[in-house]
């Protein structure tokens, strides 16, 4: 899920390198490494919103996110790890830093640009939030710096050999739907999804001009079953379940972005991508918890009201400053109203990483770090 699911609820209501060009040519060819650049949302937000103009809304630089793993707040949407942490690990890369978090020494291993509440379009949650067309103007500057410490060839394999992770587009669609935003007034609803992904598709166009081949794009997920939208139902409707309305303009989305994703591998000469089907894998979890592993998939771990699904988890944001933390964290699919927990996004990375070909399609995140 995503970063708007944490606010869903409260909002209805209210630079260069330093280190010498031999080491890092060294350290490439030493370790061979294939690279993770990571865009996208609070599902993999490593702490850059730590580091921007925002308000707590965007942020969890405080407990008790983080202290099931880190032992103290990173930035991270959940009680420890996140998939793209996962998915460096099972790549046996160092952990993948936050852009604004290092001091640009690892770059050669990847960075992290995503950003909590970030969306496709611009004016998703504008001036809180570094948007994805940001993001890649961070990218290119990365590029560059590579271009400079490494030289044109190092620099272009590199890229080339990297992998490009993405999640986002769930904020893209929380935010008009739970804001007073107009946006959707001058909008089909058909436009507006073709518009989300557009930009998504520019983006990922834009990489490819700079070298890279190997995209991971994440579907959005079940946005109307998170407890800050079966919160919300309730205070409307008097009764519980997922908004099946937001779950439908999620349905329409995720209809649309593997074509347009399957005919970018037919136009762009080298193109490979892995889509997961973030929708069916959370929504399979959701119905079916102790299949799963799981006790509770439908209040969170953190958080106060029903379904602990108002955006209180660590008692910083706005007005709500008491807030119920569950006994045992690893009962749960969420940690606060709306992001998931370590171990829910362990199973993620896992079917990511080698899952069934009915989620995760046509290649596996595994075979983008094997075949160099």
């Amino acid at each position: 899920m995503a970063c708007f699911y944490s606010y869903l609820y409260a909002l209805a209501l209210l630079g260069s390198l330093t280190t010498a060009v031999h080491c890092l040519a060294h350290s490439h060819k030493k370790h061979n490494n294939v690279a993770l650049y990571v865009f996208g949302d609070s599902l993999f937000d490593p702490g850059n919103n730590n580091y921007i103009n925002t308000t707590t809304n965007f942020q969890a630089n405080y407990p008790p996110y983080g202290e099931s793993y880190f032992k103290h707040p990173t930035g991270r949407f959940s009680n420890g790890r996140l998939m793209p942490d996962f998915i460096a690990e099972f790549a046996k890369l160092p952990l993948i830093p936050a852009y604004f978090g290092t001091d640009h020494r690892r770059f050669i291993n990847g960075v992290n640009f995503a950003s909590a509440g970030a969306g496709s379009l611009v004016e998703t949650f504008s001036g809180f939030v570094i948007d994805l067309k940001t993001q890649l103007e961070y990218f290119k500057k990365v590029a560059q710096e590579l271009k400079k410490k490494l030289g044109d060839k190092e620099s272009k394999t590199l890229i080339s050999n990297a992998v490009y992770m993405f999640s986002i587009g769930n904020n893209d669609y929380g935010f008009p739907f739970f804001t007073n935003s107009t946006i959707l007034n001058s909008y089909t609803r058909h436009e507006y999804v073709e518009m989300v992904i557009g930009n998504l598709t520019t983006v990922i166009k834009d990489i490819y001009k700079e070298g890279g081949r190997k995209f991971v794009i994440l579907s959005v997920g079940p946005l109307g079953c998170s407890p800050s939208s079966r919160a919300l139902k309730l205070q409307q409707t008097n009764s519980s379940g997922c908004l099946k309305e937001l779950n439908d303009w999620v349905k329409m989305h995720n209809k649309a972005l593997p074509r347009k994703l399957s005919k970018l591998e037919k136009t762009l000469q080298g193109f490979k991508y892995s889509y997961f089907d973030f929708f069916t894998a959370a929504t399979n979890v959701i119905d079916n918890p102790s299949k799963n592993g799981f006790k509770e998939t439908k209040t969170a771990c953190c958080g106060s009201g029903p379904f602990r699904g108002l955006n209180s988890c660590g008692g910083k944001r706005g007005q709500l400053k008491e807030y119920e933390l569950c006994k045992d964290v690893g009962d749960y699919l969420f940690f606060d109203n709306g992001h998931p927990t370590e171990k829910s996004n362990l199973m993620s990375a896992k079917l990511l990483w080698n899952g069934d070909h009915n989620l995760v399609y046509p290649y596996n995140v595994k075979s983008f770090f094997e075949f160099v």
